[in-house]
């Protein structure tokens, strides 16, 4: 029982979570149309992913292998690194000013890390899991594998909202890693190989993107390693996606400039 659950906490939340039953609707799909291919450190167990002024930041999970990380598009070598130490689980990370903030799964505290050095200089707390966090410019935007995703105040983390998603008119869980795009929250569905494309005015998922192709070429086959990490290079329309484990980190076309498919 005891070596069940240590597996448990160190395989993260996919244990703990259905796989969502994604049925054919009118909902349009999109499959990831791949423009360019990026090399990405095959051991980052990827949990949040972001994009900021030419350099990508990632945060990696597990226990001992925690940690966040400012890395080289190009070349995919790490500049820069901070761990997140046991018994901590490290998930998902925003920017906002001059600091990153980065969640923890199970332990309801987050830490506010300088960008210049990745120094600790904050703590905070919140209820329940912690999946991944993105930012709409106002209010940070929370994930905990339910179908509610929270809007937050990134100087105090006091709940502003609440969002609950669905997918045809039902509640839609494992929302895991995300990004704001063009006016839509995206999210990985943990298990999955789709992107949601999420209204934030009233939750209900507007169309998918598949990435099944890239997670095919990926080479990726364990039960754990599949898609998430979104970043989004708002000023070129870039947008970078990934999975744990993944040794590419790929750039596809942005939702809207894809084509659906039935």
């Amino acid at each position: 029982m005891r070596i069940a659950i240590l597996l448990a906490l160190l395989a993260g939340p996919a244990v703990a979570q259905d796989i969502p039953v994604l049925e054919p609707t009118n909902v349009p799909v999109a499959r990831a149309q791949i423009i360019a291919t990026y090399p990405h450190d095959p051991q980052a167990y990827t949990e949040g992913l972001f994009y900021e002024n030419g350099k990508l930041w990632e945060s990696t999970g597990t226990v001992g292998k925690s940690g966040i990380r400012k890395v080289d598009l190009m070349t995919g070598k790490v500049l820069m690194r901070v761990a997140v130490n046991p018994p901590l689980y490290g998930e998902g990370i925003a920017p906002w000013g001059n600091q990153i903030l980065s969640l923890t799964w199970k332990n309801g505290i987050g830490f506010r890390w300088s960008k210049d050095k990745l120094k600790k200089v904050g703590e905070f707390k919140y209820a329940g899991e912690g999946w991944a966090l993105t930012g709409d410019g106002t209010s940070l935007i929370m994930s905990d594998g339910t179908p509610v995703l929270r809007f937050v105040d990134p100087t105090t983390f006091a709940v502003r909202r609440t969002l609950t998603v669905t997918h045809d008119g039902q509640p839609l869980i494992n929302l895991n890693e995300l990004e704001y795009v063009d006016g839509e929250i995206l999210a990985n569905v943990w298990l999955t190989d789709r992107i949601a494309r999420i209204d934030p005015k009233d939750g209900h998922v507007i169309g998918w993107i598949d990435v099944a192709e890239l997670h095919r070429q990926s080479g990726a086959t364990a039960e754990n390693d599949v898609a998430n990490g979104i970043a989004w290079d708002a000023k070129k329309r870039r947008l970078f996606v990934t999975g744990k484990d993944w040794p590419y980190i790929f750039e596809i076309k942005a939702p809207r400039d894809t084509v659906s498919t039935p």
